[in-house]
């Protein structure tokens, strides 16, 4: 049985206070909120993490937005996948598109820095999605296929137990516009239908496939009521304790 999952991704927001001070929002709503059905990760920026690892509880884990594509080196801004795990660090994001458009991550990068996180004994949430040209043009499925086979097909079955796949529609991130819970349904069974091929059946049904892209308090149950549909990758609305536990609770 694949696990479900909500994680709130915090990007650049909060000062180390305000950090803090919303992972014990998040932890208190979590453990108000009693016996959950999925897992609940929060990911803030990597000055945060060791101090809000500190005041939450087992049933909130904690993720990194990001990690180096090199183990060590001179490379001067960078954090490398090993130093997550020293931190206790369970999840590393990678593949969001803000670091594919905005930073050029490519496929290669991408492949190298999920290997680099499995190497270090993380477990991965990588992140795919069309933007709105290839939506309109029809080739969403061309591209979702294209960033899996290149980002994620050189890993074996086993290394699979690790990864998290997170579809998130670049046109619907940060703009107000969801896709309707039918579309996203599409293309989370046609990426179980492309793992699949590769890796079998059982590898697909048991990969938690997250749904990224304004997913909110709002639309999330029903969102989750779709049979290929895990959980979500949350943003904007992860930064409110009260928005975010309403959407873990949506299962």
């Amino acid at each position: 049985m694949r696990k479900y999952i909500v994680a709130g991704n915090w990007k650049m927001n909060k000062s180390l206070a305000e950090g803090i001070r919303l992972a014990e929002e998040v932890n208190a709503a979590v453990e108000k909120a009693g016996e959950l059905k999925c897992e609940v990760v929060i990911a803030p920026p990597f000055l945060h993490l060791t101090e809000v690892s500190k005041v939450v509880g087992k049933k909130v884990s904690l993720a990194a937005q990001n990690c180096a594509a090199e183990a060590s080196g001179a490379y001067t801004g960078e954090v490398s996948a090993g130093m997550l795990q020293s931190a206790g660090i369970p999840y590393v994001i990678t593949g969001h598109s803000e670091r594919r458009t905005y930073y050029g991550e490519t496929d290669a990068i991408l492949a190298k820095k999920t290997a680099q996180a499995l190497a270090s004994g993380l477990k991965v949430i990588f992140c795919i999605g069309e933007e709105l040209s290839q939506r309109d043009s029809g080739k969403y499925f061309e591209t979702v296929k294209s960033q899996i086979e290149n980002g994620l097909f050189q890993l074996s079955a086993a290394e699979f137990k690790n990864i998290v796949i997170a579809y998130e529609p670049v046109w619907a991130i940060g703009t107000g516009r969801t896709a309707t819970s039918g579309q996203a349904q599409e293309v989370h069974a046609f990426i179980r239908k492309i793992l699949a091929g590769k890796y079998g059946q059982q590898v697909a049904d048991d990969v938690a496939i997250l749904y990224g892209g304004s997913c909110n308090e709002n639309n999330a149950g029903e969102l989750f009521a779709q049979p290929d549909i895990d959980g979500g990758l949350i943003g904007g609305a992860s930064l409110t304790a009260e928005k975010f536990i309403r959407i873990v609770t949506a299962f």
